[in-house]
């Protein structure tokens, strides 16, 4: 499989891992700040991930220019 096409696979799943985590934290937000702290430190954690494979990503269409 194409290295970029698997970045971008990742990067999907990612991304949509991540605005689901918001969202319960938000949820959560009103009820239980302790579930709501959880849930945003581990979106804090995947958007890591995630600027790190668009670093990837931009680096490698900057290669194919």
């Amino acid at each position: 499989m194409n290295p970029i096409k698997n970045i971008k696979t990742k990067e999907n799943q990612l991304s949509k891992r991540y605005k689901q985590l918001i969202e319960q934290a938000y949820n959560f937000r009103q009820t239980d700040s302790t579930l709501s702290d959880i849930s945003e430190y581990r979106a804090i954690k995947l958007l890591n991930k995630l600027n790190r494979l668009k670093y990837l990503n931009r680096d490698e269409s900057q290669v194919n220019v």
